[in-house]
């Protein structure tokens, strides 16, 4: 340990070596690049690349003054200019790496322009490489994946056994274990091709992969703030999704329809409703400053838009031109143009859903509510208010809103009466329009626009909605290129449609890339780019480029677009199914992280699919698709604090809380406990995937908490029932049914003899807790 002298100010410097890529170039990168990379070189110096630091700047070379500028106490010589100054062991680093040389890898990569980015290039389809080891290829995938194996000599994992593949392909399509009918048609057929076919069919299947989409674009069922009130009909959306990758829609049309669904020419309640991805982030229905409160919900559409779909972190560009991609300020204003002329539906702070449908069934159901108001004005002056109706007034009031239930309920005594009342206070002509059925549609938890003239966008100078810079028109990215936005319609400005035909146009080099990659994420574990929302140039590398890109270019091209021919594609890959096993010490010292795809790696399962499991081995999964949102038990501490429990989260129903776990009530300020502490994504921002953590409160709550209890009884009582009494006979129905495979001699031992001592009921607790339920192999 030596001491570090720097303005009067000592710091103390490890003795162990300091490596330019781990601790330099990523200090440097994270403090420095911003005003000195290849965006932006103030003083002309540029410090992402060891050669451009020994060049120096304007001013000559800069090594020697660098530790005095970054340790200096003076706010006008001290670098970096903003942020908080580097730490004495982030200084002490630089000196130690200076003082031995300032040494850098010789084939070190000098990043480019920034339009010479990997992720801003056109997708092009690049030639399929040749590989030695032919006989493991099973489709272009693996020619990609075994070239860069072969470049260093390494062999790929063998193939899983086939439960494992059956398994892992029932979790990773439809987020549920196979039956035990299915594991033993598998097993005397295995042909995985077929199994595939007929998973990507299923119901479940849309209910499995929209819970990824939900995460990737701030999904809730709930406002969030203070008061967290419900949105009104936003499970349509989340139906909508499900139904959308059921039905195969094409991924360009799905992108659209969210987008511009009512912009659309054939526009309907579908699309409508597809809108709601526009209004699912946080909302604040008594802001403090509500222009800087309008303006952050603009931030949160563009946003999501420009996570979700774009790989792009645009909405750091709302202050200042982005410190580290070649995002402008006036890039984010002109986003923010397009956007601009929504309103939000509301009533003070209640929100509101609107008519979904057509342009002429809304204008229709306009015209309907118009002539009921007036008529119910005039029944009000002429009978109500003079107290000659024998009706009460609720029940005159649902019939004249067109109310069907209301309306059957009427008894034959208050049908003549109310007929009666309404022959002596209008025409006859004016009676039939009252009882005309009203056109029944749904509901959609959409913005509005008002008029096809959208209001005037300013950029704001430090973001500050008082301080208006220039006007700005819709427009896309510069970086990326130029885009043509339509005229308006008769009722629209169609800006938004203008930026969803952009953002799927076969000329976007990003969007494709965006979902190729996210795919591939929930399959792996990790994504060809393992920034799956940012892939600008703070973002990572692709492991595979030309695989991205060459998936890319056959989505869209072969494909035309469509989900279910990747996901078969990529699970028909010998890559997808190789064992999970990673121990081979080499690899793994070289690749701690799997990168080269050398073998598949072992993933935990997500919340939703251990919940799900849970109940579909207790033999409880309560398979009702769609609707309004489900209340899961939740435990009676949770809802402490409250003056009102039960209008906070409702009284438990078994039977609908045992739907899957994607139709459970998120609320923003009170997470279902199982789901938090099992990583559930924050649902205030864009959430590609879901971290990993591993704590003791997970093995807790699978073992101990109210559902799980409640869960292994139904599941003790189904052994019982279709194993009968003898515990070998128990023990391996408990194994097929959880696990898909039977137990190995010692197992039936070891728990042969747990059974002598505990219930069957605790035996399924235990099972609940095994890494082989809660992860796919």
């Amino acid at each position: 340990m030596r001491l570090l002298v720097s303005i009067g100010v000592a710091f103390a410097v490890p003795a162990f070596a300091i490596d330019y890529e781990e601790d330099i170039k990523a200090l440097l990168k994270q403090r420095c690049v911003s005003c000195h990379g290849a965006l932006k070189q103030k003083a002309g110096l540029r410090l992402d690349a060891g050669s451009l630091i020994h060049k120096g700047g304007n001013d000559g070379p800069i090594l020697e003054k660098i530790i005095l500028r970054v340790s200096s106490r003076d706010e006008e010589e001290r670098m970096p200019p903003e942020g908080s100054p580097l730490t004495p062991e982030e200084i002490a680093a630089l000196d130690e790496w200076i003082s031995n040389g300032a040494s850098f890898s010789d084939d070190e990569v000098v990043p480019g322009s920034p339009e010479s980015h990997w992720s801003f290039q056109p997708v092009k389809r690049p030639k399929i490489p040749e590989v030695k080891d032919k006989a493991w290829i099973e489709n272009p995938i693996d020619h990609f994946v075994l070239a860069k194996l072969e470049e260093k000599g390494w062999s790929p994992a063998g193939k899983a056994e086939p439960r494992v593949l059956l398994r892992r392909a029932y979790f990773d399509l439809i987020g549920l274990p196979p039956s035990i009918e299915e594991q033993d048609a598998f097993l005397q057929n295995p042909d995985l091709t077929r199994v595939i076919d007929g998973l990507l069919t299923r119901a479940g299947y849309g209910e499995r992969w929209a819970r990824h989409w939900l995460d990737a674009v701030r999904y809730a069922d709930t406002n969030g703030y203070e008061r967290d009130a419900t949105k009104p009909f936003v499970w349509s959306y989340r139906d909508y999704v499900i139904d959308s990758l059921n039905s195969d829609k094409p991924y360009d049309r799905f992108i659209i329809e969210q987008l511009a669904g009512d912009e659309l020419p054939d526009r309907s309640s579908e699309t409508m409703i597809a809108t709601a991805f526009l209004r699912l982030g946080p909302w604040d229905d008594e802001p403090a400053d509500p222009a800087t409160d309008r303006y952050d919900q603009l931030d949160d559409i563009l946003n999501a838009t420009s996570q979700a779909m774009l790989g792009l972190t645009l909405a750091c560009a709302r202050c200042h031109d982005h410190k580290f991609e070649p995002l402008l300020q006036k890039d984010y204003y002109a986003m923010v143009a397009v956007f601009n002329p929504l309103h939000r539906p509301r009533a003070g702070r209640t929100e509101l859903a609107i008519p979904a449908g057509t342009l002429k069934e809304v204008a229709a159901l306009e015209t309907r509510d118009k002539a009921i108001n007036h008529l119910k004005e005039v029944f009000e002056q002429k009978y109500l208010q003079s107290g000659k109706s024998k009706l009460p007034r609720d029940v005159v009031t649902a019939f004249l809103e067109s109310k069907t239930k209301e309306q059957k309920d009427l008894s034959k005594k208050n049908r003549k009466q109310l007929d009666e009342e309404l022959a002596a206070a209008m025409p006859q002509d004016e009676i039939n329009q009252l009882r005309q059925n009203r056109p029944d549609l749904p509901r959609a938890y959409t913005w509005q626009e008002k008029s096809n003239a959208p209001p005037k966008t300013h950029l704001l100078i430090r973001g500050a909605p008082g301080r208006h810079g220039d006007e700005v028109g819709p427009a896309v990215p510069v970086i990326l290129n130029s885009h043509q936005f339509p005229a308006p319609s008769d009722y629209s400005s169609n800006r938004r449609l203008g930026l969803a035909n952009w953002i799927v146009s076969r000329e976007n080099p990003l969007t494709a890339r965006v979902i190729v990659n996210r795919v591939w994420m929930h399959h792996f574990g990790h994504g060809l780019v393992r920034t799956p929302t940012d892939f600008g140039i703070m973002g990572e590398t692709p492991t595979h480029p030309e695989l991205l890109d060459w998936l890319a270019h056959w989505f869209v091209h072969d494909a035309n677009w469509s989900l279910k021919k990747l996901h078969r594609l990529i699970l028909q890959s010998n890559t997808w199914q190789m064992a999970s096993n990673l121990e081979n010490r080499a690899y793994l010292q070289s690749d701690s992280e799997n990168r080269l795809l050398w073998g598949q790696n072992y993933r935990r399962l997500e919340v939703e699919a251990i919940r799900d499991s849970i109940l579909a081995v207790s033999g409880k999964l309560n398979r009702e698709m769609h609707g309004p949102h489900t209340y899961p038990s939740i435990p009676p501490e949770a809802l402490e604090g409250h003056s009102d429990p039960e209008a906070i989260w409702k009284p438990l129903d078994e039977k609908s809380a045992s739907r899957r776990t994607i139709y459970a009530f998120v609320k923003r300020s009170l997470m279902l406990p199982m789901l938090e502490i099992l990583d559930v994504c924050d649902t205030t921002q864009p959430s590609p995937g879901r971290r990993v953590t591993t704590v003791p409160t997970q093995a807790l709550n699978l073992f101990n908490s109210e559902f799980s209890n409640r869960q292994a009884r139904h599941f003790a009582a189904r052994l019982k029932r279709e194993a009968g009494p003898n515990p070998v006979d128990q023990i391996r129905l408990t194994y097929r049914l959880a696990l898909c495979r039977e137990p190995t001699n010692d197992e039936l031992d070891s728990i042969g003899n747990f059974l002598e001592t505990e219930s069957l009921e605790e035996l399924c607790r235990v099972i609940f807790n095994l890494n082989e339920f809660v992860y796919s192999g």
